[in-house]
C-alpha cells in the first residue's frame, strides 16, 4: 500500500493554499470534509480498494487520488465523490490524506493536528447514506460500505 498519512487539522488556509503546501513538499494529498469520513481506517481502506482497482484495471478515475474519493465516499460517480467529499469553503476543519513519506510543516500553514475529527459518528453514518446498527460497530458499517463500490462499478 502506497505511504499515507490520514488526519484531522484545524486550519484557517483555503483549500488551493493547502493543496499547494504539500504539493511544494513533494506530496500529493486529498482533502475531505469531516462530515463524511468515518475513522482513519475508512479513508485507509478506500486507497487500498483504489490501488487495487488500478491493479485490476477496474479504476474509473485517472488517478489514484480521484479513485479513493470514489471509496470514500461509497460512489461510483466521480462528480458525485468530488462533490460529497471536498470539503466546505471556509470549514476550519479538514480530514487530509497524505500520499508520500516526510515532514507534514503543518505550522508553515498555520495547521494543528486533531484526530478527534476523524470520530466515527452515526451523523457521519447519515451523511454517507449509511443506517446505524446497534450491534454493528460504525467503522465496520464504513468499511462495508467502501467494499460495495466495487459492486456498484460492475
Amino acid at each position: 500500500m502506497a505511504d499515507v498519512t490520514v488526519i484531522g487539522i484545524r486550519c484557517e488556509r483555503s483549500f488551493d493554499d493547502i493543496v499547494k503546501h504539500f504539493s511544494g513538499l513533494g506530496m500529493d494529498v486529498i482533502l475531505m470534509n469531516p462530515e463524511y469520513v468515518c475513522g482513519r481506517d475508512h479513508i485507509l481502506s478506500a486507497v487500498l480498494h483504489a490501488e487495487r482497482a488500478f491493479g485490476h484495471g477496474t479504476n474509473r478515475s485517472k488517478t489514484l487520488l480521484t479513485e479513493t474519493l470514489l471509496y470514500a465516499a461509497g460512489e461510483r460517480q466521480i462528480s458525485k465523490a468530488l462533490a460529497k467529499m471536498r470539503p466546505e469553503e471556509g470549514c476550519a476543519e479538514i480530514v487530509i490524506a497524505v500520499f508520500g513519506a516526510g515532514d507534514l510543516r503543518l505550522e508553515e500553514i498555520g495547521a494543528v493536528i486533531d484526530d478527534g475529527i476523524l470520530k466515527c459518528t452515526e451523523a457521519k453514518l447519515r451523511n454517507l447514506g449509511i443506517s446505524a446498527s446497534g450491534t454493528i460497530p460504525c467503522e465496520d458499517l464504513v468499511l462495508e460500505m467502501v467494499a460495495t463500490v466495487d459492486i456498484q462499478k460492475q
